[in-house]
């Protein structure tokens, strides 16, 4: 595993000590275990895990402004985990409202020994902010307009809106609500992944 994750790091022009590879590695050996009673993901395979949940969350890491930052539907932690571990300096509370995914978390937070993670159970809506957050990520958690509307009160004044996205979602752009702003999208190249891979990253005006 710690080969294949290699030459996928190589590929996407990605460094990383050797600590990092093993953290991430262990992620996917705790996925895939707790995978098989708690369901937390639809891809079974480890292999594919590294593809489709490790390297399609890291290759966020350099868009990524601030040090605080909230993982919104978190669901077994992505992509707050994997960026939680190449990104050591920063700060990621991991919010979910399902217990057995909190759970995960902690589990996930006491075995690798992440000191920058803070796993919540809470609906979105209900988490107060304080202090407010640099960044606002969520991966196929939402519409635009829904995460927007949802998590308006989580970033301050100078945070953003990072939204993970397959296909350039230029409808959902288009009706995001009045006093939103999208600053950037970003097309992210993750190797052997099919299909589009997108980062929306907006502000409030």
């Amino acid at each position: 595993m710690i080969n294949r994750l290699t030459s996928l790091l190589q590929a996407a022009n990605i460094s990383l000590s050797d600590q990092q590879k093993q953290q991430l590695v262990a992620y996917v050996g705790l996925l895939d275990k707790w995978n098989k009673a708690y369901n937390l993901t639809s891809v079974r395979d480890p292999q594919q895990m590294l593809v489709r949940h490790i390297l399609d969350s890291i290759v966020v890491a350099p868009q990524l402004i601030g040090s605080r930052f909230i993982d919104v539907g978190t669901g077994p932690g992505l992509p707050g985990i994997p960026l939680a571990i190449v990104m050591p300096d920063a700060h990621f509370t991991l919010l979910d409202s399902l217990g057995k995914r909190v759970r995960f978390l902690r589990q996930v937070q006491h075995e690798l020994g992440l000191t920058n993670i803070i796993p919540v159970q809470s609906r979105v809506e209900d988490f107060p902010a304080e202090p407010p957050f640099d960044g606002v990520i969520s991966r196929a958690f939402a519409s635009l307009t829904d995460m927007v509307n949802w998590c308006h009160h989580l970033p301050g004044t100078e945070g953003r809106f990072f939204a993970l996205k397959g296909v350039r979602p230029d409808d959902e752009i288009a009706s995001l609500p009045a006093g939103y702003h999208c600053d950037a999208v970003v097309k992210l190249q993750v190797p052997q992944l099919d299909g589009d891979r997108h980062l929306v990253i907006i502000r409030q005006q």
